[in-house]
């Protein structure tokens, strides 16, 4: 608990057996309520072990991708009655030491997203990140930040807190099942009015961190300037997409 609200950490996994542990012991315990595992038709012996650690673990039979893995982890989280979640990559490319900063952002009531940033604190190459992806990272926010009238450091990090309110009321389960699941949650929070927080946070890039490669880094950029052409459209009513509906009227 944080304060009276109960938070739950979500674990997107997909062959996260290496990681996983040093990932979870590094978790606040003593303010995290539960710790929930979707194993995305992992090939290794993920599930075990979070089985092992005592994790709420699910397992997908067969892999839905990056998006359809975190549909699953939110669901379940909403139904342990959480009001706040935070998502954690398992394979400690992030650190889980900064999910109670994160929580307490989400907690204060100022915001309903708070965004791990690894630009903030200027250490994203020093820390790994390839020099293409930071330099391809730097150029679509400034393009999103232009578009959806926002001042983001980032809008691709994959460590997130969200309060209850705005899982509930954005229409997730409409978004991709591919990577750009994260970018269209951001870009959906914004639309709806929901205030996006930022905190720093250290790179780190390794061989069991998870990494896209090139291509599907390129389909992931496309994905995201499409995105970013959704939210204009959609902001001048011209055209409507599934992934907005339901918004709040002004």
């Amino acid at each position: 608990m944080l304060g009276s609200n109960r938070v739950a950490v979500v674990m997107p996994a997909y062959n996260a057996a290496k990681t996983l542990e040093q990932t979870y012991r590094e978790l606040p315990l003593d303010v995290v309520d539960t710790v929930i595992l979707t194993d995305d038709g992992s090939t290794d012996d993920t599930a075990a072990r979070a089985r092992a650690l005592g994790l709420n673990t699910i397992v997908h039979p067969q892999n839905r991708g990056y998006g359809g893995n975190q549909k699953t982890c939110y669901r379940e989280a909403l139904a342990t009655q959480a009001d706040i979640i935070v998502m954690v990559h398992p394979d400690y490319q992030y650190s889980p030491k900064l999910v109670v900063a994160m929580a307490s952002m989400i907690a204060s009531g100022h915001y309903d997203l708070v965004l791990a940033s690894r630009i903030l604190g200027g250490n994203a190459i020093d820390g790994g990140m390839p020099f293409y992806k930071y330099v391809s990272n730097r150029v679509l926010t400034a393009v999103q930040n232009l578009v959806c009238e926002a001042k983001l450091s980032e809008y691709h990090t994959g460590f997130r807190a969200y309060s209850r309110r705005l899982l509930e009321t954005i229409p997730f389960d409409e978004n991709s099942d591919d990577f750009v699941f994260d970018n269209q949650l951001i870009v959906q929070s914004l639309l709806f009015g929901f205030q996006v927080g930022e905190i720093s946070c250290p790179t780190r890039y390794f061989a069991e961190a998870s990494s896209i490669n090139f291509r599907r880094s390129v389909v992931y950029g496309l994905g995201v300037l499409k995105t970013a052409l959704s939210y204009r459209l959609e902001k001048s009513g011209a055209v409507h997409f599934p992934i907005f509906k339901g918004k709040p009227q002004p």
